[in-house]
């Protein structure tokens, strides 16, 4: 079974290294990395350039954002399974791969996620313990860790990519719709998958925290869902439970 990882990135000089060692030190045999990269300046391009052997696919132009980027990624995918590893994240071990391939044969599931910690200053600042799916979650707030959840390519093709109308909670929108709308059928591994960097583009400030919970909600709307408005409260909260005081 071959597995795609995509990387998407930009200006990425400073931590992409650890992340291209971590999937070129996966344990599973049939898999391919792709890199797509916004056209990065500041030497990003020499670094891919010193692990082109271990890159099925560079692209390197302007895009339209993160979810352009990784829309580009996933159309050029050729593994049956598809999934994302950000430019300054690594796989928190050689085996993830392995076992999240391993859990789709068993199951014959449609998405396997796992766990993530995420880490600032090296240091793990939050633990997202998944737990298992649960579909009426969604109206809590809960939902996959994007970067812990591998889907078949098979999803993409028939519901479609990223919405470019939501720049901070595409992620959300398309695991929404994948799982709650369309009920692709998800199996939880109950093992951290990801050591992720905190700080991304919908935690990284107040108002971006609260853009990417309106765009939450607008999410529901745009598939023709019902959930409470409470939804931009309950979602943040959630998190709460995962922090490491």
């Amino acid at each position: 079974m071959r597995v795609s990882v995509i990387t998407v990135c930009y200006q990425s000089a400073r931590t992409i290294e650890e992340t291209l060692r971590s999937v070129a030190a996966q344990t599973h045999e049939d898999m391919e990395h792709i890199v797509i990269d916004g056209g990065s300046t500041d030497g990003t391009q020499g670094i891919l350039d010193r692990h082109r052997a271990h890159l099925a696919t560079v692209v390197s132009e302007p895009d339209r954002g993160l979810y352009d980027a990784m829309n580009k990624g996933w159309q050029r995918a050729t593994g049956e399974i598809v999934g994302f590893l950000n430019a300054d994240d690594a796989f928190a071990s050689p085996n993830v791969i392995a076992d999240l391939a391993a859990a789709f044969e068993s199951t014959g599931s449609d998405a396997v996620y796992g766990d993530l910690e995420l880490l600032r200053d090296g240091q793990v600042q939050r633990v997202w313990r998944s737990g298992p799916y649960r579909r009426f979650k969604y109206h809590l707030g809960w939902m996959t860790p994007h970067p812990a959840t591998y889907v078949r390519r098979s999803l993409f093709e028939r519901h479609g990519g990223f919405s470019l109308g939501l720049p901070i909670a595409a992620d959300y929108e398309l695991m929404l719709r994948f799982f709650f709308l369309h009920r692709a059928s998800v199996h939880y591994l109950p093992q951290t998958i990801v050591r992720m960097t905190a700080g991304g583009a919908s935690n990284g400030s107040l108002s971006n925290i609260a853009r990417a919970n309106w765009q939450v909600y607008r999410s529901w709307r745009m598939n023709g869902l019902f959930t409470m408005p409470t939804i931009m409260l309950t979602k943040p909260l959630s998190k709460l439970a995962q922090l490491r005081w």
